[in-house]
């Protein structure tokens, strides 16, 4: 039965043509966005766990920046060892020249006190941003944040490294070398070693810290990185398949437009029933 106030034909090419057009704004707006779950509503599963990965990956960036911060902490305190180092075997070197009788231990002595005043200057410049790991006060170390650690159920914990103070002000007495004549020196022999063994144990256990450091700064980079790249596999367009399907959305608009047109004119045909 054909009826005028009824065109069901019109209505069923209606309806399809405003499917298409959902669709096709649905496509627009991901090729637009770069975004195929830009919202809730678009897939509210996978964008609950981008929306949890990317608050991760922010607390990784976070995560790298403090260990960037430690890194650069122990590096100097590192670099000030290793030159403490350096003054105390040129230190050696005077006293055991100062063991002779035909030497003037006036001046040695004058060298040494200049190498301790340099040793005192360097531990005390040893220091980033106001934490220095070799004097007395920075004695309770640092502590580094070096990951977030999410569980199944959800719940997160943080994990640090500590880095402990090597305190060479306490430990590197100093007062102990003496050059007055080469009875004294010969006697600071055995002290200087000491002091030598110390300060080389202290930047050992710097440098051992800073490594650790180092090589929890590029995991979490990593684990940062695969995690910006899993999040883009979730929710990310598929260019390539959003131009095919834009295409073929299109033809299909343009088809619908022509179906309805189609079904809007078909009453038209009663009026040869009347002629």
């Amino acid at each position: 039965m054909t009826s005028i106030l009824t065109n069901n034909g019109a209505m069923v090419a209606l309806q399809t043509l405003s499917s298409i057009n959902n669709d096709l704004t649905d496509t627009q707006n991901q090729i637009s966005t770069g975004k195929e779950v830009g919202a809730a509503k678009d897939n509210s599963a996978i964008w609950a766990i981008s929306k949890v990965m990317e608050s991760d990956v922010a607390g990784f960036e976070a995560v790298s920046d403090s260990l960037s911060l430690g890194e650069s902490t122990v590096a100097v305190a590192t670099a000030g060892a290793e030159q403490i180092t350096e003054l105390l075997k040129e230190m050696k070197e005077k006293v055991v020249a100062g063991t002779g009788e035909n030497v003037d231990h006036t001046k040695l002595e004058a060298d040494v006190n200049e190498l301790k005043n340099q040793i005192t200057s360097v531990i005390g410049a040893s220091q980033f941003n106001g934490a220095n790991l070799l004097n007395t006060a920075g004695n309770a170390g640092i502590t580094v944040l070096s990951s977030l650690d999410r569980d199944a159920s959800g719940a997160v914990t943080a994990s640090n490294i500590t880095v402990a103070s090597v305190d060479f002000e306490a430990n590197l007495d100093l007062t102990t070398v003496s050059m007055t004549d080469s009875t004294t020196a010969e006697a600071s022999i055995d002290d200087i070693e000491a002091l030598i063994q110390a300060a080389v144990d202290g930047a050992a256990a710097l440098g051992a810290s800073a490594a650790r450091i180092e090589r929890q700064n590029e995991f979490v980079t990593k684990v940062t990185d695969a995690m910006k790249s899993g999040i883009g596999s979730l929710v990310d367009t598929n260019m390539e398949e959003a131009s095919a399907r834009l295409k073929a959305l299109q033809t299909q608009q343009q088809l619908g437009v022509q179906a309805l047109s189609i079904a809007n004119s078909a009453p038209e045909t009663l009026q040869q029933l009347f002629r």
